[in-house]
């Protein structure tokens, strides 16, 4: 078997840190976690992702209300990743470019790509110096009010919210689908029955939250699937028609 470096250890322990200890990051490790984020894989090399970090406690705690998350206000480091083409919008005016591109699909879509790119990094960067980190995907709950929170430019838009903080808590190391069932060879391939298939992880997963809740009785994951995608957030369905008011161009006809 392949030996297991630093990196992919780290990885393997990932776990989501909601409480932290309060105790401050140094300047130069949180400096250090931004040139992660600076070296970052970019689409085109555009580099098109701003990061907004909150150290105003009044707007980690409207943040923490608009997200439902309380746990959220208490982060050490709470960062926005941000999609961002105004940026190269203003560089190609500046150009001589009289209608850029910057609000196309394509734009946005790349943007979107490398803000989770460069989330993803600073988060195997802060947990390999002994931090914790928490996504939140609950920024998107209301798009609008972040938006003006932040007071985001137009041709940018809110990906992902993440805290960082050194950990105060160590909870499991939750199950995930075996990779039989995700990875699949030259084309789309799934089995006759999706929950027959889920059936050995749907029982690891309900001795999961049986431990971490105490012995309360859980749901199943194809049980918790179901009943996820049975009602739609109100509060997301309207996200599109935001990021049209923030000026992208989606030519849906």
């Amino acid at each position: 078997m392949q030996p297991i470096n630093s990196t992919i250890e780290t990885q393997f322990n990932h776990r989501t840190i909601r409480e932290f200890t309060g105790e401050p990051i140094a300047a130069d490790t949180f400096s250090q976690l931004m040139e992660v984020a600076r070296v970052t894989a970019s689409s085109r090399g555009l580099q098109q992702v701003s990061i907004i970090r909150i150290t105003d406690q009044a707007i980690k705690d409207e943040m923490a209300e608009i997200a439902t998350q309380p746990y959220m206000a208490r982060a050490t480091e709470l960062l926005v990743l941000v999609a961002d083409t105004h940026r190269s919008q203003q560089i190609a005016k500046e150009q001589g470019v009289d209608e850029p591109f910057g609000g196309s699909m394509n734009c946005f879509m790349e943007a979107v790509t490398d803000a989770a790119l460069t989330a993803q990094n600073i988060v195997v960067a802060a947990e390999s110096l002994g931090l914790g980190t928490n996504y939140f995907g609950n920024v998107l709950n209301d798009v609008e009010r972040v938006i003006e929170l932040l007071g985001l430019p137009e041709l940018t838009f809110p990906v992902v919210g993440l805290s960082l903080g050194y950990p105060a808590q160590s909870p499991q190391l939750k199950p995930r689908m075996d990779m039989s069932l995700r990875v699949m060879e030259n084309g789309y391939r799934e089995p006759e029955s999706w929950t027959a298939a889920l059936s050995d992880y749907d029982q690891i997963m309900r001795t999961y939250y049986d431990l971490r809740e105490g012995g309360q009785p859980s749901d199943t994951f194809t049980k918790q699937t179901a009943d996820k995608l049975r009602v739609e957030n109100p509060k997301r369905t309207y996200m599109m028609r935001v990021a049209q008011a923030q000026g992208f161009n989606f030519a849906l006809e």
